[in-house]
């Protein structure tokens, strides 16, 4: 069965299907029809769950082996295999179509892909998936479409905005839900809940568009001090809101955090960057952030982060753009001991 994605909720509110097929290029509402679906099945009791990334590497007998093996923590499995460029090839093709012949019991398999061709989307596998289960074709907004979904996000956030708000920020983000979604949440830390005046998104937009908080964000993940210094300064000087700039920082704080949480219960980088939503052109500054900063130096950033939320919120004497460079200054590998206090 095919579904659109606003079709999604409510079919898993009344069943879970053996097999679901999640494609297309646009990475938030494929993540997040992603998400859904692993929710759905946790309260389901499919607690266990286990990641298979399809690659140049990859051995498709471990798809079976996942079907087949048990775990003594729970009988209920959820399968979450990751096929980034939507292409599984002649074995893959086969081993889609073995496993829904006789889906195994108690089993979910949940597949996201990237784009599928025009001529993949008709081939046997595919078909084969819909008449098991269910496949989900994730399309970029335009348009009306792209108003709407902006409209229900902000509503999601306790926030509304009229058309000309709404236009403002379709100029910004250019058909990147992504970055939709990193400027909402940049509005409600800024504003809370309420209706948003078309210059109060002029504002956060222009900031962005001037010096942007995410070019720090990968300056700290790079560790490039200098760098990293010139653009806090820029932030600052062009009045950029200091909670702004916290947000983004501890941000990627928690992200680092997750992945190595993630690294230690055993799964590969690979596994713990596909959990955590990490694209491709983001994988070399992550990798360079956990290997410089070990989880003690994380702990003290995110008591630092903290720490300028208080001096934000003027519950706490000091400076907050003092505590942000030298959160930024730790996240860079410098040793800023004594300064969480």
């Amino acid at each position: 069965m095919r579904l659109r994605l606003d079709q999604l909720e409510a079919n898993l509110n009344k069943q879970l299907q053996a097999v679901y097929l999640i494609s297309g290029d646009e990475p938030l509402q494929s993540g997040e029809a992603a998400d859904l679906i692993r929710k759905s099945a946790k309260q389901a009791g499919f607690d266990n769950r286990e990641v298979l990334t399809v690659d140049a590497h990859f051995d498709w007998r471990e798809l079976s082996a996942a079907a087949e093996s048990m775990s003594i923590f729970s009988e209920k499995k959820l399968i979450d295999l990751r096929l980034p460029n939507g292409k599984p090839g002649m074995e893959g093709s086969k081993a889609f179509l073995h496993y829904c012949q006789r889906p195994p019991e108690d089993t979910i398999l949940l597949i996201t892909s990237g784009k599928l061709e025009a001529s993949a989307s008709k081939s046997k596998w595919v078909q084969a998936i819909e008449a098991t289960g269910i496949m989900i074709q994730v399309w970029p907004l335009t348009g009306k479409e792209l108003m709407n979904w902006l409209a229900q996000r902000l509503q999601q956030k306790g926030m509304s905005a009229d058309s000309d708000g709404l236009k403002i920020l379709v100029s910004r983000i250019e058909g990147n839900l992504l970055a939709a979604a990193q400027e909402i949440e940049k509005l409600y830390v800024l504003y809370g809940s309420v209706k948003l005046k078309n210059e109060d998104i002029t504002a956060v937009v222009a900031d962005s568009s001037r010096y942007d908080v995410f070019n720090l964000a990968d300056a700290l993940l790079a560790g490039k001090t200098e760098r990293i210094i010139k653009i806090l300064e820029g932030l600052a000087a062009e009045g950029v809101a200091a909670p702004i700039v916290l947000w983004s920082i501890t941000r990627e704080i928690r992200v680092l955090c997750k992945i190595k949480q993630s690294l230690r219960d055993g799964h590969s980088k690979d596994q713990a960057f596909s959990k955590n939503q990490v694209w491709d052109k983001r994988k070399p500054l992550i990798d360079a952030a956990i290997h410089r900063l070990n989880t003690n130096k994380l702990d003290q950033a995110l008591l630092l982060s903290a720490k300028a939320d208080r001096q934000i919120k003027g519950a706490q004497m000091g400076d907050p753009w003092h505590t942000l460079l030298t959160i930024c200054l730790l996240m860079a590998g410098l040793d800023t001991m004594g300064e969480t206090s």
